[in-house]
């Protein structure tokens, strides 16, 4: 696939690094020439500087043959002219762009291409919001995904001493949870993945993947660790876009919020946007006020503003003070492991959008697709379509799919059923398919297997 992407910031940089590495043609385009010197011999790309909205810039870049544009620039306006540029100049079939900006995102009727020709808008504050909302909802997980429009979770967790399960081998689910569809997908022990069968048996510290109905969820974590009832009182720093934007969907959900935001004109505008959320104007890394706003009885800290350094050290001292969990948004992918040894959870906005972006860019129908451990393994919803003749897939019991290697199934929706597949379960027409991929050299793989023939109509 030949695709054009537009600015050279985290989102765009990680993109180009995954696609390039699956055999995509890609051109990487930016107005700073520093941030492309050296990109084009380490990672296999072509590189051209240049605004990204010129037209003869777009040309140079290979837009008469691209398959895709994706606008990753750090202005949404820059990102709209050039999607309408690719549009009108070379019918692109496909474009992408990051949009930030809520007034925009309240009027999607103007992205049509009789107005603005965008096919997929990419809303990194939304996405990170509803990663913070699930990690609210589920103390103690490290992750948690959604398929199905939400109906099949896949949850990641740190199994701990005195779980139920913790110790003994993963067939035991099934003895203690009889009526619980579920499935472990993958382990990690140490870093290295393990591909869990029934007789594996579960340690303390494993990172572990499971998948579930969205119910049943909570049952599923107690297995592995003490389950903690979600807290209700929550401390969120830096009133920007997504600050703002989780502070009105905690309101609306009844959680006790409190917003500091250090800027004064942004806080009263925080305060006057918002209904029932109590704004603070003040420094979050200021040990006197967090004191005095009772910060050891509040539930969940999140550290939201653009600076990494003032989130890790504010959130380093709401975990001192006494908050019971800590998450701060981390944008240099080099501090997030260095970080996630000192707070609860270091969320990657790059890495977050990088998993939204993917979807609409893999092959065959994908569903959805989510970047797991900082984009070392993926996790992807897609639907089996054709017949026995047309599809690899379809038609056939789990155990006669030839899967790539480090793959797994972790679940099936048939209409309105979840189903946690067995090596008999037979895939049908129109499953929503549920995959943990380890290896992602084998994405290409995946894709092809879930591809019907041309043949097929």
């Amino acid at each position: 696939m030949k695709i054009i992407i537009l600015g050279a910031g985290r989102v765009g940089l990680s993109t180009a690094e995954i696609l390039s590495r699956e055999d995509n043609d890609v051109t990487l385009v930016d107005n700073d020439e520093e941030k492309l010197q050296g990109l084009q011999d380490r990672l296999d790309i072509r590189t051209i500087v240049g605004a990204a909205a010129h037209p003869g810039v777009l040309e140079q870049a290979g837009g008469p043959d691209a398959d895709l544009v994706l606008a990753v620039t750090n202005h949404d306006e820059v990102n709209m002219a050039a999607c309408q540029v690719a549009y009108s100049l070379f019918r692109t079939p496909k474009k992408i762009a990051r949009i930030r900006s809520a007034e925009y995102l309240r009027h999607p009727e103007i992205f049509c291409d009789e107005s603005i020709p965008i096919d997929v808008i990419i809303s990194p504050e939304q996405v990170i919001t509803q990663r913070i909302l699930h990690l609210i909802k589920y103390p103690g997980a490290l992750q948690v995904v959604d398929f199905a429009g939400g109906k099949i979770q896949l949850v990641a967790l740190k199994a701990y001493y005195g779980g139920p399960l913790v110790g003994r081998q993963l067939r035991s689910i099934r003895e203690d949870l009889p009526n619980v569809k579920s499935r472990v997908a993958a382990i990690y022990r140490q870093n290295q993945p393990i591909i869990p069968k029934g007789d594996t048996v579960i340690e303390p510290d494993d990172e572990v993947f499971f998948v579930a109905g969205a119910p049943d969820i909570p049952i599923v974590m107690g297995e592995l660790r003490s389950v903690e009832k979600p807290g209700r009182r929550i401390m969120l720093a830096g009133a920007g876009n997504i600050g703002g934007q989780l502070a009105r969907r905690l309101e609306q959900d009844h959680y006790h919020v409190k917003l500091i935001e250090h800027g004064s004109i942004r806080a009263r505008q925080a305060a006057e946007q918002l209904e029932n959320t109590v704004v603070l104007h003040g420094d979050a890394a200021d040990e006197e006020l967090m004191l005095q706003e009772n910060i050891d009885s509040i539930d969940v800290f999140c550290a939201l503003t653009n600076d990494d350094e003032a989130n890790i050290l504010s959130a380093m001292l709401a975990k001192r003070l006494g908050a019971h969990r800590t998450m701060a948004l981390i944008n240099r992918s080099a501090y997030v492991e260095l970080i996630e040894s000192l707070l609860d959870i270091a969320i990657s906005p790059s890495q977050e959008t990088v998993g939204s972006l993917l979807t609409h860019v893999r092959r065959g129908d994908m569903v959805a697709v989510h970047s797991l451990r900082r984009g070392a393994a993926e996790a992807i919803e897609t639907i089996a379509h054709g017949d026995a003749a047309s599809s690899r897939v379809v038609g056939r019991r789990i155990d006669e799919i030839p899967l790539p290697s480090g793959t797994t199934f972790g679940a099936l929706m048939r209409k309105d059923e979840v189903i946690i597949p067995h090596h008999d379960t037979v895939i049908e027409p129109e499953d929503h398919v549920i995959l943990f991929v380890i290896d992602k050299r084998h994405i290409h793989d995946v894709e092809r297997l879930f591809q019907v023939k041309v043949t097929f109509v």
